[in-house]
């Protein structure tokens, strides 16, 4: 059996004496797709920061590749091939968004073109400063951002939050296609369920801090009763 891409072995993670994450396991495979869903403040971008290094294990490993990287710094991660993009986005405002896109590139397969063929908007909006684009260009300009250092895994925390319906579908066209045409791995947090089981394959629960319920995306989102009572909704 190949290793996972992405490993969770019983991971504790907080802040201080706060602990937000309580044993929490799970695999994600080479090009699989996660979703990460849950109630507000259950530990989901927690999970995403202890991933990428931000917050410290208490107990457990986090394994990419095969690989412990427990103690790894953010940067180290980042060499290795996680790609985060953090919900405030970050872009680079004085940059303007063709600078934004070369200033952290790796070689690999997402050189520019790659990168306005997947966001058109950002090509029309090249010589723009990052602080004159939109909310939903910005968004755009934050995962093309760190698809340029060619990632094997891209962290996606709550891509559409906030976005016209118009955007919101640009964007999940764009992710579906990284996932299904060029096979980037996906762990993604999201509050619109629906979407997210419709972008991935499989799916994790988190409520209070532990794994709650685990399924295939396809399954959950067929799944009322699980919906209604981890999400407080039901898809239909």
């Amino acid at each position: 059996m190949a290793e996972p891409l992405l490993e969770f072995r019983d991971v504790r993670a907080g802040y201080g004496e706060a602990v937000v994450l309580d044993g929490v396991s799970f695999a994600l495979p080479v090009g699989g797709s996660l979703a990460v869903l849950g109630r507000n403040g259950v530990g989901k971008t927690t999970l995403l920061l202890t991933a990428m290094g931000f917050v410290p294990l208490m107990r457990g490993a986090v394994l990419f590749g095969g690989r412990d990287i427990s103690r790894l710094p953010p940067h180290k991660r980042a060499l290795l091939g996680l790609g985060w993009v953090p919900q405030e986005r970050e872009i680079f405002p004085s940059l303007s968004v063709e600078e934004n896109l070369t200033v952290t590139a790796r070689p690999g397969r997402w050189g520019l073109d790659a990168l306005y063929g997947l966001f058109p908007r950002l090509r029309e909006r090249r010589g723009n400063m990052g602080n004159q684009l939109s909310g939903g260009e910005q968004q755009m300009l934050a995962i093309a951002r760190t698809l340029s250092t060619n990632p094997s895994l891209l962290l996606l925390d709550e891509p559409l939050e906030g976005l016209a319906p118009i955007i919101v579908e640009e964007l999940t066209a764009a992710i579906r296609r990284m996932a299904t045409d060029e096979g980037i791995a996906l762990l993604l947090v999201e509050q619109h369920a629906q979407i997210a089981l419709g972008l991935t394959s499989a799916a994790i629960v988190l409520e209070r801090g532990v794994v709650a319920h685990r399924a295939a995306s396809a399954a959950l989102m067929s799944d009322d009763a699980a919906l209604d009572r981890y999400l407080g909704l039901k898809l239909g």
